[in-house]
């Protein structure tokens, strides 16, 4: 009975799939001509291939002959700018924006905005009642208690407060004054340490109003990281918040030098002056204070000059001792323009912002926000979602209450999106899976060809949108590159446009961004206005402009963007910084190919190649992007021992995917048992091997050991940097006895 129930489903699911497919044929017969003439899917694929930079002939790029079109640029405006095919003695190739600045870029020219400080002022003038900053009140916080009969502490929530345009800029200039007031002056670094929040910009450009430079320290560091970067730069100020207080406590007897801290205020609790001295010549201050003594005091504005530095922000450190790189206002605007130059965003729009405000990706696509008018309001991981940890049952998270068009992202929330997904798919019924499945390819078919499905994202994909509050448009990613899988299915089933970009912290975050119109997944877009992108020879990895079908090497970034250098590391800035062409020019250590529509594809990374055994060259960074698209991988780390003939894998797995594997397998235990199971790890091992081979990797690229990890990795462990990059070498040190164990195995 059991078998022949079994039968009658499946037959039910397969009269489904044809039911679906003879609807969908008849459907796209009736509404074929109407989309044709409505959607022009032709333009968008001529879009999608147009030539996005250009090849331009430089004292440094030797051997180029004008010879030979390669690329036809295909207007007349262009035709002195040839991308041409190159000699075999070729050593570097460079490449332009064919961009136009568009109207945000014009108007900031026009205006003469040349600092941030300018920037808010100019910005609060014309958008002066507009809403700014918003902050979503909390209430209260009450227990719930959960299925299992733990108590967990959620919050009572409200609606989004805002602050206008012109009150932003009035509470900068406060914020600044207050602390002249205290004793701080032009020029003299001050440290803001806290989580992202409106606080934190409003901190930020009153600083930048007193020309005093912003020391970003991520709020996930360790503490002889943040010591670190508090004592290099001499502060005697640290901006932080309430729920950082604690942690810094830690930190007081670390940084001699800090005298006065200045704290956000929590919306519930308030903090017992009291219990945070650790040391007695520490004055604490309300972040409220600073303000209400600044709208009393009788200091003016010391405005910067351009090339007054504006940030000096400590990088996370993926290697070594983290490094402060200096912004000037200059890089800053010039990133700024840039952006608006490539990216779509309007005036009605509104950002969600959650990531790190120190990280500089996140930083400046708040600053184009506040150029363009557009409302930006705070969340966090805690309350962003109906589902999210912090919010109470039955009541709404931020993206559902705030209904954002724009958001920022990095690679691994958008792999966790896009497993979270997988996940629930996997989890219904066989009709809901059919169902999904067809509209998926559908969807993929269709928008392959240039074209929209807005009746399939109506009847399937609304409940995905409406996650993330039912308007959103566009996420922006940036801090690795994003995989070619995850980006089309984010894209499909969140009904959005992904736009990834590519740049570093030395680079003001800005190096190349993506065409709104290109079609390619896997690619970081082409150069922007704000710079020149080159590559050069790598002789040791076998990467040559040369190379065919595409020319490789590593990738410099030359332009005003560019930073003037790390902090106190003069020896450093001159071995990663270079003068060349009337331009700064900073070494990346990261390996692309141009396509010959000048789209750059990020492929290798200088430390992230091993040479094994056998003298084949493996990249850890390409083969972790791949295998992180594993339903079963949380996260991974692959090692390669040059002695050996095999790479193997540190893996965090999906806990969900994991108790399914191993109620397959018949074997029981809860996560950290199964952890330690081999023949869950053999069994998971396989599971990555396929993965692998359906991602082309090559033999010596699929781990031939694996060993699960029990903890997630985070920041907070000193793991993983802010943006979730690896940390290889504090990986390594922790897990060296377990890398061992799998060679030994």
């Amino acid at each position: 009975m059991i078998d022949d129930k079994a039968d009658m489903d499946g037959i039910g699911v397969q009269l489904a799939v044809g039911a679906f497919k003879a609807i969908a044929l008849v459907y796209d017969i009736l509404t074929f001509p109407v989309y044709l003439i409505l959607q022009q899917p032709w333009r968008t694929r001529q879009l999608s291939r147009r030539p996005k930079a250009f090849i331009v002939a430089t004292k440094s790029d030797a051997d180029i002959k004008n010879t030979d079109v390669s690329l036809d640029i295909g207007t007349d405006k262009h035709k002195n700018h040839k991308a041409v095919k190159v000699s075999e003695t070729t050593r570097s190739i460079t490449w332009r924006s064919l961009d136009e600045p568009q109207r945000i870029h014009v108007e900031i020219v026009r205006e003469n905005i040349t600092t941030m400080a300018n920037m808010l002022e100019y910005v609060a003038k014309k958008y002066a009642n507009k809403r700014c900053l918003g902050t979503r009140e909390i209430k209260g916080e009450e227990d719930e208690v959960q299925p299992n009969g733990r108590v967990f502490k959620k919050y009572v929530m409200g609606n989004y407060n805002w602050k206008t345009y012109s009150e932003v800029n009035t509470l900068a200039t406060h914020f600044g004054k207050g602390l002249r007031e205290l004793g701080n002056l032009p020029k003299q670094n001050v440290v803001i340490f806290a989580e992202t929040r409106a606080e934190w910009m409003i901190a930020a450009h009153g600083l930048f109003k007193q020309n005093i430079p912003v020391v970003t320290i991520y709020a996930t560091l360790g503490d002889e990281a943040i010591a670190h970067g508090i004592n290099e730069t001499e502060v005697t100020t640290v901006i932080t918040s309430y729920d950082l207080m604690p942690k810094f406590k830690k930190i007081l007897d670390l940084t001699p030098k800090v005298k006065t801290l200045i704290y956000m205020e929590d919306q519930l609790k308030n903090l017992t002056i009291l219990s945070t001295r650790k040391r007695t010549d520490i004055q604490v201050v309300k972040y409220q204070d600073v303000i209400d003594l600044g709208s009393k005091s009788k200091f003016d504005n010391s405005m910067p000059a351009p090339d007054d530095v504006s940030i000096i922000m400590y990088t996370s450190g993926s290697t070594g001792v983290p490094k402060g790189v200096i912004i000037g206002h200059t890089n800053l605007i010039a990133t700024i323009k840039a952006f608006c130059d490539n990216t779509y965003i309007y005036d009605d729009d509104c950002l969600i912002g959650f990531l790190p405000l120190a990280h500089v990706f996140e930083l400046l696509v708040e600053s184009v926000c506040l150029c363009a008018g557009v409302s930006i309001g705070y969340s966090s991981a805690l309350t962003m979602v109906d589902s999210s940890s912090k919010i109470k049952k039955g009541t709404k998270g931020d993206a559902s209450v705030l209904c954002p068009t724009v958001m920022t992202g990095v690679p691994l929330i958008l792999d966790r999106i896009s497993k979270n997904i997988q996940e629930k798919v996997s989890k219904g019924s066989s009709f809901a899976k059919v169902l999904f499945k067809f509209a998926y390819e559908y969807k993929q078919q269709w928008k392959r060809r240039g074209y929209t499905t807005p009746l399939i994202d109506k009847i399937v994909f609304s409940k995905v949108t409406s996650l993330l509050g039912g308007r959103m448009r566009l996420i922006l990613s940036g801090g690795a590159p994003l995989s070619p899988d995850t980006h089309e299915q984010i894209q499909l089933c969140l009904c959005l446009k992904v736009i990834q970009g590519y740049g570093l912290t030395e680079s003001t975050s800005c190096a190349t961004i993506m065409d709104h119109d290109d079609m390619v997944f896997g690619r970081v877009g082409h150069a922007t206005t704000a710079c020149d992108i080159r590559l050069v020879n790598w002789e040791e990895g076998n990467y040559r402009v040369t190379d065919k079908p595409y020319p490789r090497g590593e990738v410099l970034i030359g332009g005003e963007n560019i930073s003037c250098g790390y902090y106190k590391l003069p020896e450093k800035s001159k071995e990663d910084f270079v003068e060349e062409d009337g331009k700064r020019w900073f070494k990346t250590g990261d390996i692309a190919e141009v396509h010959a529509d000048g789209v750059v594809k990020v492929i290798d990374r200088k430390k992230d190649l091993v040479k094994l055994q056998a003298g084949e060259y493996v990249s850890l960074g390409k083969v972790e992007a791949e295998l992180k698209t594993c339903p079963f991988v949380d996260n991974i780390c692959v090692y390669g021992d040059s002695n050996k003939q095999y790479c193997v894998a540190l893996v965090v797995p999906n806990q969900s995917m994991l108790n399914d594997l191993a109620q397959k397998k018949g074997i029981s235990g809860d996560f950290e048992e199964l952890c330690s199971k081999p023949e869950i790890e053999k069994a998971l091992q396989q599971e990555i091997a396929e993965h692998g081979k359906k991602c082309k990797l090559d033999k010596i690229e699929i781990p031939g050991a694996v060993k699960l990890v029990k903890e997630v990795w985070s920041p907070d462990m000193g793991l993983v940097t802010a943006a979730f990059k690896l940390k290889r070498k504090d990986i390594q040190a922790r897990y060296q006895n377990e890398i061992n164990r799998m060679y030994a195995s």
